[in-house]
């Protein structure tokens, strides 16, 4: 199912809901539709245009937010869905330095890697192999990253998300998949 973009009364990226809750909050007048997404939602009596960027009509006030959580698809998403030590596909997720060896489950400790590299490269450090990671692993920062960590996106969303850092996240993303 297609998600949609939500935005706070101040143009302030939400989060990502599914197209239905959109849908259900601009039909009851609390979100008004600022991109389409070109398909179509039949009812009996209607056809709705299937929104793709929605903005609520009151602020919503948003607790303090902490780091981005390191979830899986947020991680592929930073690492461009490549593995950081050959550049293949990624497919699995591992720790720099071993848990088994110290190593914390944290943003600069957890990379993408490729089955085959996650294998060979075991329990042991890089050094030890003598690998080396492409890119020196990061948290994301930005309100975008919240956006985009969640596997979800959309070209429309673009310009909504440029000014809280989308360019930075997505140059980030496209410079480790090349």
């Amino acid at each position: 199912m297609p998600h949609v973009l939500v935005l706070n009364a101040s143009y302030e990226p939400l989060g990502v809901v599914p197209l239905r809750r959109a849908l259900v909050l601009v039909l009851e007048n609390k979100a008004m539709c600022l991109e389409e997404s070109g398909a179509f939602m039949h009812s009996a009596t209607h056809t709705v245009p299937a929104p793709s960027v929605v903005r609520l009509k009151r602020f919503v006030r948003v607790p303090y937010r902490g780091p981005v959580p390191l979830t899986r698809r947020a991680l592929f998403a930073r690492d461009g869905g490549r593995c950081m030590y050959c550049g293949g596909v990624a497919t699995s997720v591992d720790h720099v330095i071993p848990k088994s060896r110290g190593g914390q489950h944290a943003w600069e400790n957890v990379v993408a890697s490729c089955r085959r590299c996650n294998h060979v490269k075991a329990d042991r450090h890089l050094v030890e192999i003598g690998w080396r990671l492409r890119h020196t692993p990061a948290p994301p920062t930005g309100l975008a990253w919240r956006i985009i960590g969640t596997g979800h996106r959309d070209p429309r969303w673009l310009p909504y998300l440029q000014p809280f850092g989308a360019d930075e996240a997505l140059a980030r993303i496209e410079g480790i998949s090349a």
